[in-house]
């Protein structure tokens, strides 16, 4: 059966809208629109077809955005990809636009956007120390900045309450996290509870009398499951859903009605269970007006709640974005994200299952060519970066460019991926290159075995830890793979360990535990340095990388670029001075995968 070759730009270039949301009077909403190949924001009347640029960014897409009030939109952006993110607010009337934190080396975390308060947010702000941040009260119309907390120099997180006082702090010693409480800010904080890190414990927020508090816990469990603590102990008072099989983390709750209404799960897709009636029916009458087969998002409502901004997808749509109206029950189309791929042409993500050498049962996801039968087939190995996260079903551009290409490609959560329960991730702890390697190794011989893969056309591609698992894939199975695309990936665990982010830094210990330390752990990680053995690569390789990516920084990708070239080995490089950790500008992302596909057909078909 012949399949329809989709141009490449439609896979990667920029959403036709995106990032709906709606004001708190519920008069107007707004969204992320591209002008000269970036995303800028727009925002329109409800009832009016006639949308306004608010923003003229042109060196960077504006990548995150909300409403600080009625009348002022805030965006972060950072520079060329440093990860340095300045805060910026613009008036929706005039356009005027002011920086909040024009601080250079700086990063801006949003703490608590006060919605009781109309021209202030709490942020987090690293200028005073680089690994740490203090707590500043920010007034987003004329950027006055006020501190509200000094960090002592070990706190990692602040919890406010419903007023946006911050009750609870975590501090972080690398290893053991320490929760300290207060119950007004008149008291001083004391400390209540201590836990090692692999212990979850993650307070989401307070009742709605501001007394106790709802949390996502491990505590005397594998899988994370929704409880209720007494702040003042940090103790369990009650117990409010889990599932067997995987963790359940998040909570939704209305501000309005003072209830907590939802929770989420992900087995092979996302699955919701309900604790409010009101939001249930609202849920399933927006699920049965879509279809049952797309996942159904509540991204944005207003401040009464009778609006919703509603986001659907698949594993083969971006979807589409909706008007809710509770009053009424009606759903008004607002804008499909990317109306130039079609349904029908593109290819189906799969759920699959295969067991480890050692006993763990891995999830993951095949997807097979539009019109193909799952037999003999050239295939991408795909690993998640992370490593410490995972792969989901749902619209995955990458994949569906390339199984449009006539590859399959695989994904699988190998041991350390999230959502599994504490024992497997805690099984991936100083196993990088080890058994976490094997996870994806067994995977490829699971799809040899099964007649799935054609054992001569197997690649393999990643980003971030992904690509370190592309570079050790090749170094230490070299058999296995035709090619790899190395796409930001750690080559060197010594140096990379040594060049984190200054704000990781609190975390070092923790990394050590779970990477390896660099003195006590230096056999294991030079064995699964994969700069250390390039002479076991024999495939064809490419490596991607930003110079301004702050996390995996360009020495990562130079060394192993490098000590191939010394041995006479021809690497393919694209480097890009104005990209940090994975491409973001349109005309990058188009120049990589251009490339990136001309290697694979190359030396896979």
């Amino acid at each position: 059966m012949k399949f329809l070759e989709i141009p490449l730009k439609d896979f990667f270039r920029n959403p036709q809208k995106l990032a709906y949301q709606i004001s708190d009077n519920g008069e107007f909403v707004s969204f992320l629109a591209p002008v000269e190949r970036r995303m800028n924001i727009f925002t329109t009347k409800l009832g009016k077809s006639e949308a306004r640029q608010i923003t003229f960014e042109k060196d960077r897409d504006i990548q995150a955005y909300f409403w600080g009030n009625d009348e002022h939109i805030l965006f972060l952006k950072d520079n060329n990809g440093d990860e340095n993110f300045k805060l910026y607010s613009v008036n929706i009337k005039t356009t005027e636009q002011i920086c909040l934190t024009p601080f250079e080396n700086v990063t801006t975390q949003i703490i608590d956007e006060l919605d009781n308060i109309d021209n202030a947010i709490l942020i987090g702000l690293n200028k005073r120390n680089k690994q740490i941040f203090d707590v500043y009260k920010l007034n987003i119309e004329t950027g006055e900045i006020e501190l509200v907390f000094e960090n002592p120099g070990n706190i990692s997180s602040y919890i406010t309450d419903h007023l946006g006082l911050v009750r609870v702090l975590i501090a972080t010693d690398g290893v053991s996290n320490t929760f300290f409480y207060r119950k007004n800010e008149t008291e001083e904080f004391k400390p209540v509870k201590q836990l090692n890190f692999k212990e979850t414990l993650s307070p989401q927020f307070f009742d709605f009398e501001n007394n106790l508090l709802y949390a996502s816990s491990n505590i005397n469990r594998d899988k994370t499951a929704i409880v209720l603590l007494n702040p003042e102990t940090m103790e369990e008072v009650d117990f409010i859903f889990s599932h067997e099989e995987v963790d359940v983390d998040g909570l939704a709750f209305s501000k309005e009605r003072k209830v907590i209404t939802a929770t989420s799960y992900t087995t092979w897709k996302k699955f919701h269970h309900f604790f409010d009636e009101q939001i249930k029916t609202q849920f399933n009458d927006i699920q049965e007006q879509v279809g049952e087969e797309y996942e159904v998002q509540i991204v944005s409502f207003n401040k009464d709640e009778t609006k919703f901004i509603v986001r659907t997808y698949s594993d083969r749509s971006l979807g589409c974005y909706y008007l809710y109206e509770t009053t009424n029950q009606q759903l008004y189309e607002l804008d499909e994200v990317s109306p130039w791929l079609k349904e029908d042409d593109l290819a189906e993500m799969k759920p699959i299952k295969y067991t480890a050498r050692d006993g763990f049962e891995i999830n993951g996801y095949l997807t097979i060519p539009k019109g193909r039968v799952a037999k003999d087939l050239p295939i991408i190995i795909n690993p998640h970066g992370g490593p410490w996260h995972r792969d989901t079903w749902g619209f995955n551009p990458e994949v569906q460019f390339l199984a449009n290409r006539g590859f399959a490609v695989f994904q699988m959560n190998f041991r350390g991926s999230t959502g599994y329960g504490r024992k497997f991730w805690e099984a991936s702890f100083k196993q990088w290159g080890q058994t976490m390697q094997h996870d994806i190794s067994d995977g490829v011989s699971w799809l040899i075995e099964e007649g799935i893969a054609n054992p001569k056309k197997i690649a393999i591609y990643g980003g971030s830890y992904g690509g370190y698992a592309t570079l050790a894939g090749v170094t230490f199975t070299p058999d296995l793979y035709a090619c790899a695309v190395d796409y930001v990936g750690v080559s060197n665990l010594f140096t990379f360990l040594e060049t984190i982010p200054p704000y990781w830094k609190p975390y070092l210990e923790m990394m050590y535990e779970m990477v390896g330390h660099p003195e006590e752990d230096k056999e294991i990680l030079h064995a699964s340095s994969p700069v250390f053995h390039v002479d076991k690569i024999t495939c064809p390789l490419m490596v991607v990388q930003g110079a301004k990516d702050p996390r995996v920084v360009q020495a990562e990708s130079d060394q192993i670029v490098n000590a191939l070239k010394e041995k006479g080995i021809k690497v393919e490089y694209i480097l890009k001075e104005n990209e940090g950790h994975g491409f973001r500008n349109e005309e990058n992302k188009f120049e990589m995968y251009e490339k990136m596909i001309q290697f694979l057909e190359k030396h896979l078909h």
